[in-house]
């Protein structure tokens, strides 16, 4: 009886680690937006938590506020990441029923 227990939760761990392996690859293609300033610079990041497009209005390079732009810049990047991670851990609660998992995205 445990010995029998005792597989039938190994066979549940590896199907969740499976499922897990697959979201992260699903997730990792998927993209968020976030913009600063009104919309004058826009970063995109994928699921995988790397920024993959940097957009700059004309209108911020040709103001030549290099201050403001790398201001603009950082809080666009935060944000897209901060929503990237967000994504991310929606797609794990789906998964793990809304169980915390240490170690996994928050």
């Amino acid at each position: 009886m445990a010995n029998k227990l005792f597989g039938d939760l190994m066979k549940q761990a590896q199907a969740m680690q499976e499922r897990l392996k697959l979201l992260q690859e699903e997730v990792g293609g998927k993209t968020v937006e976030a913009s600063a300033g009104g919309g004058m610079v826009t970063v995109t990041a994928n699921g995988r938590l790397e920024i993959v497009a940097v957009r700059i209005e004309p209108d911020v390079l040709q103001a030549a506020d290099r201050e403001m732009l790398q201001d603009l810049i950082a809080a666009a990047t935060n944000e897209a990441l901060r929503k990237a991670q967000a994504l991310m851990a929606e797609e794990m609660r789906k998964i793990t029923g809304g169980l915390p998992l240490p170690g996994l995205f928050a």
